[in-house]
């Protein structure tokens, strides 16, 4: 699947000035914008009587088009504008609009309503009259869609400027922005569907989009499917989630080396290794592609002996947990004179320790995380994002929440090591990674436990093939 390009609000502004210098102009982009627009109110309501809420920008003059493409097509149609147009663009639209224009504090409710107010580009709050109007009707709607993006939202970050209401559906105009993926904007936004409107959307920043798999060879056997190999510790359980993944995630061989046996299926390869130097000794074996540490690990001085095995073993690696917080001591820099860039997949909290307080959203602050410490980085959550050294960045789709439970993360570190030796690379695999975890847990349902993400995972892969 290609993924999507995501354009920050002044990436978004030069694509359509380079739209216009081919040619195009701003009032045949606003009716392709409104008519995509319209489109989709159509679709979700069909002849239901609509209010659609027009602000002064360009925005305000989609929502002019979309009021006009509706009443053209039987629907009853009630236009509130929050101020006359302010751009050649958006007076023309209103110009067009044959019926008449209430103020926005004399709108009446409607059973689908069409937020056109404001979107990209918004840097301030909405006055406080104007916020609980607009959730007011749009709580009282049956049906509602916001244009490109809910009023009140700050498109680069996904903050929250003031109240905003949740929509039924929202439509990204030309490309998806950031706040479509990133929390708390993300919550509001419904449906997010991409309208096209013609522009061609470049950006180093991607959505994370179902990744395309292929059956092993007919000559592939279990090393060459990738041999995973989990370093444990102190909570066998917490490994044992991490190597069960990663067998169910693709990889033909995966051993849990730790002081004692720990859970999980028979195809696992239990190997005892109560001291560092055995752990070394396993990790030395030329067949071993990838190497996790992290779940289950501890935080004491056995632990941080057993790490460094790990970290000295020149493998590709995975770290999560315990091993983050260790290797904060140390400084995350020190990971970038590895051999390979490793896999670090930190929450929120793992993120502050190893990182500080990093300024920006956080696509930045992956970024700036990624480059400091030449590693791939899985900035985990709702809204996660994977960053590389090299600057290149992705968002997930929003996950479901009931992956706030113990032990997920674990899965996750273990999809990542599969991936990652099946791949070679590290940021591909961290997608792929982040894509199944979250595929597995709609599969799996509502309160679902780690364990149940591990049986869904076959399925979250064999719907990639």
């Amino acid at each position: 699947m290609i993924p999507r390009a995501i354009l920050t609000a002044a990436e978004m502004k030069a694509a359509e000035d380079a739209t216009m210098a081919s040619g195009v102009s701003v009032d045949q982009l606003m009716e392709r914008a409104g008519r995509a627009a319209a489109d989709i109110a159509w679709r979700m309501a069909g002849k239901a009587h609509v209010l659609v809420l027009c602000g002064p920008g360009n925005n305000g003059g989609d929502g002019y088009v979309v009021a006009r493409l509706l009443a053209e097509r039987g629907c009853e149609v009630q236009v509130a504008a929050l101020a006359d147009p302010a751009t050649d663009a958006a007076r023309n639209a209103r110009a067009q609009w044959p019926g008449p224009v209430d103020a926005i504090g004399d709108a009446r409710p409607a059973p689908m309503v069409v937020d056109a107010l404001f979107g990209t580009g918004l840097a301030r709050p909405l006055g406080a009259d104007l916020s609980a109007a607009l959730c007011d009707l749009v709580r009282k709607a049956r049906h509602s869609l916001a244009v490109d993006l809910p009023s009140g939202i700050e498109t680069d970050s996904g903050a929250l400027l003031s109240p905003v209401p949740f929509f039924d559906a929202t439509i990204a105009l030309g490309s998806l922005k950031p706040a479509h993926l990133l929390q708390p904007a993300a919550g509001f936004m419904g449906m997010t569907l991409v309208g096209e409107i013609g522009i061609a959307a470049e950006s180093a920043l991607l959505e994370i989009g179902r990744p395309t798999l292929v059956p092993p060879l007919p000559s592939a056997h279990k090393y060459s499917r990738g041999y995973v190999l989990v370093a444990g510790g102190a909570m066998a359980g917490a490994a044992s989630l991490a190597a069960d993944a990663a067998i169910r995630a693709g990889a033909g061989y995966v051993a849990l080396a730790g002081p004692e046996h720990g859970e999980g299926p028979l195809a696992l390869v239990q190997r005892l290794a109560v001291d560092p130097r055995t752990l070394a000794d396993l990790l030395a074996d030329e067949r071993v592609d990838v190497a996790v540490a992290g779940p289950g690990l501890g935080l004491n001085d056995k632990a941080e002996a057993r790490l460094e095995s790990v970290l000295a073993a020149g493998k590709r690696l995975v770290l999560d947990a315990d091993a983050l917080t260790l290797i904060a001591k140390r400084g995350a820099e020190t990971l970038a004179g590895l051999d390979a860039p490793p896999i670090l997949t930190p929450h929120e909290g793992e993120f502050a320790r190893l990182f500080g307080d990093i300024s920006g959203n956080k696509v930045e602050r992956a970024r700036e995380a990624a480059r400091r410490s030449g590693s791939v980085i899985i900035y985990k959550g709702n809204d996660s994002v994977v960053a590389s050294p090299d600057g290149r960045a992705a968002i997930a789709p929003p996950a479901p929440s009931w992956l706030a439970t113990a032990g997920t993360g674990d899965v996750l570190t273990g999809i990542a090591a599969a991936r990652y030796a099946a791949t070679g690379d590290p940021f591909e695999a961290a997608c792929e990674a982040v894509w199944l975890h979250g595929a597995a847990a709609r599969m799996a349902g509502p309160f679902l436990i780690a364990d149940d993400l591990i049986e869904a995972l076959p399925r979250a892969l064999a719907a990639c093939l």
